[in-house]
């Protein structure tokens, strides 16, 4: 038997070596088609480009593994079939189950391979590529600057703004710029147009202006006022983009830049907060009952069921903590600025104590001289300040309408934020699970049409494939807009393929046992037999409906 399975997983590999490069490949080249031309010809290193391509891989193979498994799946059963090889092993005495056995167990590693993908390799090279992302931002102007926001081009010196941008032809619409570069004097330009492009060194930002004006103002002598009408002016920002620098310093994650365990962290503090906001919410209700308050509809209808505390991302964490395997590190809140203080003090960062004189105790009666005390460790910042705009119920204060909205507030943003991480923790787990789900679906369908051929493994494998992001997509959707659980609309897409396929898997012994038959055209024609059997009894009941 073990000749048997190396020879039927050898079958399988050429097709899914060949269908994972083709769908990586495709993906990929359209992947690069829309990002090139924001890539080549700015000055950006040869070896960024290449390391923002290479980045690019990983989130592409998340995607096209599952269907290089259903292709590879569908491909190597037909063949099998349509050779007559299943039909030589059945009289052998190997039963479909045996053929099964391996490939189900080799599916199943795939599936733990795709959740240790998804779940360290893939947000590592995400953030890595949302941080090149926003390095080559910085390096093009016209990237970085936003429109109708005062845009920082030279730090300290010069800014810009500019109600419309055009990054195709970089023009820019009613432009301002304040120019802080002579400490003397204050510069405003105002011009009705402009152009802006990068030097020939790919350094110094040339903007060309139209039909405006400039102000100067002495910074000695404000009521100076010089102005200067013109109709083309050339203002050249030396060494905006002279050299292309990688951050080295983390920067915020989006959720699917961070690991499951990180997600996980986040939901508890969601929770956290969702509770916290649920009882000032419930309290506030209660009081403006018994105070006669009256409260829109909404309000009453809005949901407080407490989140479950079991999930699965709680599971796998702690299931990696009991095998001892190291998880990505969790996010911090980024660290406070610093609050300059009175009298030349060093500045401080809020909610740090100040250092102050150690307390001495008084000598013990004895007379002996008492130790010196240890100043007592400052209090660390809290991790996550929470902002009120309006008090909330808990303080003790005037129950309004207001004072529910913003509890309601709270309570609706901890139930976006939960839902959120729980759909990207779902979806990385269901993701990998489709790789065995497939594998179940694929074999059936391929020793039913033996002659299938590259028409059938194409076909199914897109059909199939397009069904189930469909209803990844929408579950997702629906999740997002809570009209259902995260974890029933990420996992009904598997749930409904694995159960077509058990049915199937049940029904396998029914294969044609030849190589006669069994191709498109015979799928084609139980298609179309079955819409018809489907006309005629929709047109019996209409009758019936019509003599009554």
């Amino acid at each position: 038997m073990k000749i048997l399975s190396r020879y039927v997983l050898k079958e399988h590999l050429g097709p899914l070596t060949f269908a994972l490069t083709a769908l990586t490949s495709l993906l990929l080249l359209n992947y690069i088609a829309k990002q090139f031309g924001n890539l080549v010809g700015k000055g950006i290193p040869w070896s960024a480009v290449a390391e923002f391509f290479l980045l690019s891989i990983p989130f592409t193979v998340a995607l096209t593994l599952p269907m290089a498994v259903l292709v590879a799946t569908l491909h190597a059963f037909s063949r099998l079939a349509a050779e007559n090889e299943i039909t030589a092993l059945k009289a052998s005495g190997v039963s479909i189950k045996s053929l099964m056995t391996p490939v189900l167990i080799a599916a199943a590693g795939v599936t733990l391979f795709m959740i240790v993908f998804n779940d360290q390799i893939l947000p590592r090279t995400n953030h890595q590529l949302a941080v090149l992302q926003s390095d080559i931002a910085q390096k093009k102007p016209t990237f970085a600057l936003r429109e109708q926001v005062i845009n920082e081009v030279s730090p300290g010196k010069l800014f810009l703004r500019a109600n419309h941008l055009d990054e195709a032809s970089n023009l820019m619409r009613d432009v301002t710029i304040y120019d802080l570069s002579d400490a003397t004097r204050r510069r405003t330009i105002y011009a009705d147009s402009g152009n802006m492009a990068l030097a020939k060194n790919q350094s110094d930002l040339l903007l060309t202006l139209y039909h405006g004006s400039m102000q100067d103002v002495p910074v000695l002598n404000p009521s100076q006022l010089q102005r200067l009408f013109f109709n083309v002016d050339l203002v050249t920002v030396k060494g905006v983009a002279n050299q292309f620098q990688k951050s080295t310093d983390a920067q915020n994650k989006g959720n699917r830049e961070m690991s499951v365990c990180e997600m996980q962290r986040e939901v508890r503090r969601g929770r956290a907060d969702y509770m916290e906001a649920r009882k000032d919410f419930l309290r506030g209700m209660k009081q403006a009952r018994d105070n006669h308050v009256k409260l829109g509809a909404d309000m009453y209808a809005t949901d407080t069921h407490v989140p479950s505390n079991i999930s699965l991302g709680a599971t796998y964490c702690w299931l990696l903590k009991e095998l001892r395997i190291p998880t990505l590190s969790a996010q911090g809140a980024p660290p406070a600025p610093m609050v300059p203080q009175a009298g030349g003090a060093p500045p401080v960062r809020p909610g740090a104590q100040k250092a102050g004189p150690v307390p001495v105790p008084p000598p013990s009666q004895s007379g002996s001289k008492a130790l010196p005390q240890k100043a007592p460790a400052p209090t660390a910042a809290p991790i996550r300040a929470r902002i009120y705009t309006t008090p909330p119920p808990s303080a003790g204060l005037e129950v309004t309408p207001s004072t529910i909205t913003v509890a309601k507030v709270r309570l609706l943003d901890a139930k976006t934020l939960i839902d959120g991480y729980e759909i990207e923790i779902h979806k990385k787990f269901a993701l990998a699970v489709a790789c065995f789900v497939f594998v179940m679906l694929g074999a059936p369908i391929a020793l039913r049409f033996p002659r299938g051929g590259v028409g059938l493994t194409l076909g199914v494998s897109l059909f199939v494939f397009a069904l189930y992001y469909i209803g990844l997509t929408a579950g997702a959707a629906a999740a997002s807009q809570g009209l259902l659980p995260p974890v029933i609309a990420m996992w009904a897409a598997n749930v409904i393929f694995a159960a077509v396929a058990v049915a199937l898997l049940w029904r396998m012994g029914k294969e044609g046992a030849t190589a006669r038959g069994g191709d498109m055209r015979e799928m084609l024609g139980n298609a179309r037999g079955w819409m018809k059997q489907r006309m005629r009894l929709v047109h019996l009941i209409r009758e019936r409906r019509t003599e009554r």
